[in-house]
């Protein structure tokens, strides 16, 4: 869910069925009033606001918060980009409305509760559940801001523009001069020095120059503090009383350092991501929902790969990414199964086992007790091979379930694409 400019540095992809998709990142991605409420917290200028779930929450936000307002910006909050441009599947058009106070109550009601589609959710768009409301601050200037991690100079780089509020990446394009790139020595952090380039290069023409330096560190340091892979601000905007104000927020955070973040992963909103790619990861798997029809089930990230292109080179497309590892236990594979048959466009699966820390029969246990668990309506091609292979052929031919088995790879791929076709 990352946009603009740091689309093309921060994410990776995959291709497949000739497509290029984009690949889940191990990252915790929050809401923009929670990114807002953790950058007051470390000092950064950010409009007032709250978020709301009901109507009659946001008459009380009115009452309590907004007393003299006379209009306010009503924000679905959904994680995904484009909101502004995008459009409720009820009709009503832009996930973001500047509106005079009195109408606050009607344009939430509109959008709680309605599926919002933008160019990043794809076309089956997100329910928004809360919104975000704020005072509506008067910009006269906006810019561009964004942290991320740079594999060249191994540390945090930001990337500013003297033009914010659009698409960075139409800018970047068109006028690459207007980026600025400044990387950080993760071992020195950010220096007044680093920051004051940062500054030159947005180029603020109310805002004191000593106090936007402060709010660039401060920036700095939260993103270093809280084990962010992203920080982004489109806009980051002057006011017209002289400040800098972050006017937006998107915060990624490494999934890695959950075990010292644990306030900040307390944030995660399991009700906006993949509900397959959520039940994975409650069971220790990796995966990666897709858009074909044969689900895989392999031990190994690259065994996985493989596998995903084989199945594209005989005629067929993926449904998933998936990896169970190397440690997999019997239930860790019973899991994987009810998350594969829970895709209604999966016709076909493909367990392909190269056993060598996994053992082919803790794998084979594991397909047998998942159909217990699960309707396997689906035909499953089995390729085992390795340690314990002949105990797993045997509970597997003992089990009296119906499988199509294969000697090797190509093989099973093979007999996969067949097993669909003829589905």
């Amino acid at each position: 869910m990352v946009r603009g400019l740091l689309n093309k540095l921060a994410t990776k992809s995959i291709k497949v069925a000739g497509n290029w998709q984009q690949q889940q990142l191990r990252r915790l991605n929050i809401h923009e009033y929670q990114g807002a409420e953790l950058m007051s917290k470390y000092g950064i200028n950010v409009p007032k606001g709250v978020a709301v779930s009901s109507v009659e929450e946001v008459r009380k936000a009115i009452e309590t918060t907004f007393p003299n307002e006379k209009e306010l910006v009503v924000k679905s909050q959904i994680l995904a980009g484009g909101r502004g441009l995008g459009k409720f599947t009820s009709g009503l058009q832009g996930g973001v409305h500047i509106v005079n106070i009195d109408k606050a109550e009607e344009i939430a009601g509109k959008m709680l509760g309605q599926t919002l589609v933008t160019k990043q959710t794809g076309p089956q768009g997100k329910v928004v559940s809360k919104v975000y409301l704020c005072e509506k601050v008067s910009l006269v200037n906006e810019m561009y801001f964004a942290i991320t991690l740079d594999r060249t100079t191994a540390g945090p780089l930001i990337i500013a523009c003297k033009e914010g509020g659009t698409s960075i990446e139409d800018l970047a394009e068109k006028f690459p001069d207007m980026i600025i790139k400044v990387p950080i020595d993760v071992f020195k952090g950010i220096t007044d020095e680093d920051a004051a380039k940062v500054v030159d290069g947005l180029a603020p023409k109310v805002a004191d120059r000593d106090a936007s330096i402060e709010q660039v560190k401060k920036l700095c340091n939260l993103f270093c503090a809280c084990d962010c892979t992203q920080l982004e601000i489109n806009p980051i905007a002057e006011t017209s009383d002289n400040k800098l104000v972050a006017a937006d927020a998107k915060l990624n955070f490494d999934d890695n350092a959950a075990y010292r973040q644990k306030e900040i992963f307390a944030l995660r909103d399991p009700t906006q991501e993949d509900p397959r790619e959520v039940a994975a990861a409650k069971a220790d798997l990796n995966y990666i929902g897709l858009d074909g029809e044969i689900g895989c089930m392999v031990n190994g990230a690259g065994l996985a790969m493989a596998t995903m292109d084989i199945i594209k080179l005989h005629g067929g497309t993926p449904a998933n990414f998936l990896d169970v590892g190397g440690n997999a236990s019997e239930g860790q594979v019973v899991e994987a199964f009810k998350i594969l048959t829970s895709d209604d466009k999966v016709k076909a699966i493909l367990v392909n086992i190269f056993g060598g820390i996994m053992k082919c029969d803790v794998i084979a246990s594991g397909i047998v007790n998942a159909a217990k668990h699960v309707s396997l309506k689906v035909p499953v091609v089995v390729r085992l091979e390795g340690t314990n292979v002949d105990q797993g052929k045997r509970i597997l031919k003992e089990s009296g379930m119906t499988l199509i088995t294969a000697e090797d790879l190509d093989d099973a791929a093979e007999k996969a694409v067949k097993a669909l076709k003829s589905a």
